[in-house]
């Protein structure tokens, strides 16, 4: 199959912006909770009219600094409460936020703020605001500079005390669908970032027909009121699409600014949400604590045995969704029955108790690990997106999920499969282009279609299969291309694997780099008895050389033998987004990693010249 489409089952408002439901929930129904705060440990729900009544005075103080329609605003912050006040505020006034990393550094900064003119910038603490003053001298359209940690909200609200609630509602009913809401800025795995222009209507269109069609997803069970704790970066688009359809669809939203999992899973316990979204990273640490656990109180066996059932249960039940099966046996499902109280219940427990549902986006998830999440209660829907088309523009259907895919076309959207294999987009949540940068525009936007970059298939079913992006693609000496993302994503999969990494171009063959996971070789040594071990040694250690060559071995069964790694090398160093080798949403930066790495890469080949380190016979 070469095109798939699916009709759009909501009508977006073309005479409405963003803020305009903000202001119509706290009208229709002004006690609801939209939103939850947390103080110290205690979460404390936001009513809609509450939250109505801040947006305003914040969007009065706005204005009262200088703020106008069209006006571009930065916010460099972590996921936290005021980032949503603030988007609101500013497009109640027709401005634009621009969406900047934490982590992002000077140079970057100064980049963004000089492409898109920002008139001010929101930063979350000291150390931001000194990052911005180093480069604020460039800037001569920067006027203000605002600290959340300083109060800037209660500031900006104060500076707006006095001025009519009418000012703000002129601009906010000038706001149309064709306007500008942001400008959000690519992960640059390639070059540098390019500022996507996303419109209002983009959004409607996205999150509308998102709960729309996810109904199940976004509705919470016996009446109660469904609920999403936000992790992931309000800077990057996948969050940010999450805020809106939240909004809009009267799901009570909290914030959580790591993803890390020692401070991550006790707010989820606490905050007990009803979905989420997460990247992959997130789902297999949260596996990967699981099992240690398990190994901890020495129940490892039967974490193993309940894993495995849980596996064949939701296969079982995705033939049976598929006509391709009776669906699990009696035998099947007295086992999955055995291990709910021992091993399922617990795993949700500890994600809150009430969850459901969960969207994975960013990366390929192993279908092994989601039938796992499947099969213990949780469904996890791979969905499939670009910052160029607001987040998702394929995602799994809730009754219907073919795991290892990316599912079918959202709905008012449609997916072409070209010549070449690249993956094309229509729909109304595509981008506008890239800012001051019609040459890129051109290259991407072809005739109503986004060129993705990005290859894949459909199946007969409308399901899209990634297989790779074509700049990614290497390309050996033999003159073999192959797409690296297969197998690093099983690879990946292993539990002492942080990152894997697959060189090979103008190379005789596929090579992998491979980084550990720090915690899981702690842990992995404790359960053996083994001391603790530095980088450097883990990194040489023959047995734990010997563990990660059956993972790469068990990789290798799912390509040809000339696409199969050859050689591996575990490297002393992570990567990270600090050394500059993943973007912020833990994206490989290949080309920085190739040059961190040179030198290892050289000794990689030139060790398996002498004696090829993956024997490719199991």
């Amino acid at each position: 199959m070469r095109e798939f489409s699916v009709p759009a089952l909501a009508r977006c408002p073309k005479a409405e912006g963003l803020a305009e439901s903000v202001y119509r929930t706290a009208e229709e129904t002004p006690q609801k909770p939209v939103l939850a705060r947390r103080q110290g440990d205690v979460w404390t729900d936001v009513t809609a009219v509450d939250f109505r009544d801040e947006v305003l005075a914040v969007a009065k103080g706005l204005l009262a600094q200088g703020i106008r329609f069209g006006d571009r605003v930065a916010m460099m912050s972590r996921t936290r409460y005021e980032w949503t006040v603030l988007d609101y505020a500013l497009w109640s006034l027709g401005a634009q936020p621009v969406p900047v990393y934490p982590t992002s550094s000077a140079e970057q900064l100064r980049w963004i703020l000089a492409d898109t003119r920002a008139v001010a910038c929101i930063v979350e603490h000291e150390d931001h605001a000194m990052t911005v003053g180093s480069v604020c001298d460039t800037l001569d359209d920067l006027q203000h500079i605002w600290q959340l940690d300083s109060g800037a909200l209660a500031q900006l609200a104060m500076a707006g005390q006095g001025m009519p609630d009418e000012y703000v509602n002129q601009h906010r009913q000038a706001v149309v669908a064709e306007t500008v809401a942001t400008v959000i800025y690519t992960s640059g795995t390639t070059g540098r970032p390019k500022g996507c222009v996303i419109t209002h209507g983009n959004f409607l269109a996205e999150c509308d027909n998102l709960l729309a069609r996810y109904d199940d997803v976004f509705s919470g069970r016996g009446g109660e009121q469904p609920a999403t704790l936000l992790f992931l970066p309000l800077a990057h688009v996948f969050g940010r699409m999450i805020q809106v359809t939240a909004v809009r669809g009267g799901i009570k939203l909290g914030h959580e600014p790591s993803t890390s999992p020692t401070q991550l899973l006790p707010t989820l316990a606490a905050f007990r949400p009803t979905f989420l979204l997460a990247v992959p990273y997130v789902f297999e640490k949260m596996l990967r604590r699981a099992r240690e656990r398990a190994e901890r109180a020495g129940r490892a066996s039967a974490f193993e045995k309940a894993y495995q059932v849980a596996v064949r249960y939701a296969e079982a039940l995705e033939r049976q969704a598929f006509d391709e099966g009776p669906g699990p046996s009696a035998a099947l499902r007295m086992q999955h029955q055995l291990y709910e109280s021992l091993v399922y219940g617990k795993v949700r427990a500890v994600l809150g108790g009430r969850l459901r549902y969960a969207m994975s986006g960013g990366s390929a998830m192993s279908r092994e690990q989601a039938l796992f999440f499947r099969g213990a209660g949780v469904t996890v829907l791979e969905g499939y997106g670009l910052t160029e088309t607001t987040a998702a523009a394929t995602a799994n259907p809730q009754e219907k999920v073919r795991f290892g895919t990316v599912g079918q076309p959202i709905p008012g959207t449609s997916v072409l499969i070209a010549e070449d294999g690249e993956i094309w987009i229509s729909g109304g949540q595509v981008f506008q282009g890239y800012l001051h940068d019609t040459e890129s525009t051109g290259r991407t936007l072809r005739g109503g279609w986004l060129a993705t970059g990005d290859l894949g298939h459909l199946d007969r079913l409308g399901y899209l299969h990634i297989t790779g992006r074509k700049k990614e693609i290497l390309v050996t000496s033999g003159g073999k291309s192959v797409s690296p993302v297969v197998l690093e994503d099983r690879i990946r999969t292993h539990p002492l694997v942080a990152h894997c990494t697959l060189v090979g171009d103008d190379r005789p063959f596929i090579a992998a780099l491979i980084t550990l996971d720090p915690e899981a070789v702690e842990h992995w040594l404790r359960v053996r008895g083994r001391a603790p071990l530095s980088p450097i040694e883990a990194a040489t250690d023959p047995e734990l050389h010997a563990e990660l060559q059956r993972a790469v071995v068990t990789a290798n069964t799912a390509v040809s033998r000339a696409e199969s790694v050859r050689a591996f090398r575990i490297l002393a160093i992570e990567f990270t987004e600090q050394a500059g080798l993943l973007t912020p949403s833990l994206k490989l930066r290949r080309r920085a990693i190739a040059r961190a790495c040179a030198a290892d890469i050289e000794a990689l080949y030139a060790d398996a010249a002498a004696a090829p380190s993956v024997q490719l016979t199991t």
